[in-house]
């Protein structure tokens, strides 16, 4: 069967499981890897659309007003995402719908449905559950940041600020690229039992020790600092920091902004890509310009900000801190999803 004549498929996790068709970390990293050699080329574009729904229309809510104070630090996060991409040989939608309350629930904080499309025709090929798709991309980035920009003459420590999927996976890849790098990981989250939790089910998975931890006393030894969570303020100061320690982020309005200034001044500041970075302004980084009437789309090249998505000059070596940000890039969905695809259509046959 072509892909023109083929009909819809609706793949759940299951049938993934059942056919043994999950990427495997490794497959995960070679789609990822094939992603950004598109970018770069531009063979592969994008775009990221999002509606944020106001918090206080939530918390007028008579059934949600009582529990609002207990959110007083973290972000609801209520909105719903669009990221489109296309590719040589495949098109491709996620949609997100997102809300912190959803735990409370029962319920994963977002969802995730990704749309795979054949290019040619823009007609649906399948649909999947798009969860486990977008955690297993975003921690690459992880693996990407560590090659780039940590210098490890010596086993290092990371900080992992978050418990969630995405630091699972987090875990997950930095096993995978820098088991013989890394000797530990220190995990943070807001409850400490999910620290707990998470060190548990990822111990048997990795050989990389997993520290959980209730403060940011370790920070200060630490070359590798990642943030995953949906706090409301930055997780950490900067005098806290190691002082040229390479960070990552990975959710919202996370980082002080002396840091940010520091790096800016002394260091090197990258995004994934500014536009897509700048637009979604949810970031610290972004809103460290939109607070000053400025934008980072506008200053960023100006002031020197790198890009991942650039073919080149973002790996430019320079003193000083490292700090990264990334919003997650529709590409490096589509490539894993079609992986994926592929996968489950051998595994079928």
């Amino acid at each position: 069967m072509t892909l023109h004549e083929a009909v819809l498929n609706f793949v759940s996790t299951e049938e993934l499981r059942r056919f043994g068709a999950e990427l495997t970390v490794a497959e995960a990293h070679k789609a990822v890897d094939a992603a950004w050699r598109d970018i770069r080329s531009g063979r592969a574009v994008g775009g990221k659309a999002v509606l944020s729904l106001p918090e206080d229309e939530f918390w007028a809510l008579p059934e949600f007003e009582a529990e609002r104070e207990s959110f007083a630090s973290e972000r609801l996060g209520w909105k719903l995402s669009s990221l489109y991409s296309v590719n040589p040989r495949f098109g491709g939608v996620k949609i997100i719908g997102a809300n912190a309350f959803n735990r409370r629930r029962g319920l994963p904080r977002s969802t995730s449905t990704y749309l795979l499309l054949d290019k040619t025709t823009l007609r649906p090929v399948a649909i999947f559950d798009g969860t486990a798709l977008s955690a297993a991309r975003t921690g690459t980035y992880a693996s990407l940041v560590l090659e780039a920009f940590v210098e490890t003459p010596m086993k290092i420590s990371v900080f992992l600020f978050g418990a969630g999927p995405v630091a699972r996976s987090v875990i997950d890849c930095l096993s995978f690229t820098g088991s013989e790098r890394i000797e530990r990981i220190f995990i943070r989250s807001r409850f400490p039992e999910s620290a707990a939790r998470l060190a548990d089910a990822a111990a048997s998975a990795t050989t990389i020790d997993l520290v959980p931890v209730e403060d940011n006393a370790a920070l200060a030894d630490c070359s590798f600092v990642v943030t995953a969570t949906n706090a409301r303020d930055p997780v950490f100061d900067d005098h806290e920091l190691a002082k040229d320690a390479a960070t990552l982020h990975l959710g919202g309005d996370e980082v002080p902004e002396a840091y940010l200034k520091r790096a800016l001044r002394t260091g090197a500041v990258i995004c994934d890509d500014l536009k897509t970075v700048s637009r979604r302004n949810s970031q610290s980084i972004s809103l460290y310009f939109s607070r000053m009437g400025l934008s980072l789309e506008t200053a960023g090249p100006i002031l020197g900000i790198g890009e991942m998505s650039a073919p080149s000059g973002w790996q430019d070596p320079r003193p000083g801190p490292v700090c990264v940000t990334c919003v997650g890039l529709p590409m490096l969905d589509l490539y894993v999803a079609e992986a994926t695809w592929e996968k489950l259509v051998k595994a079928r046959s």
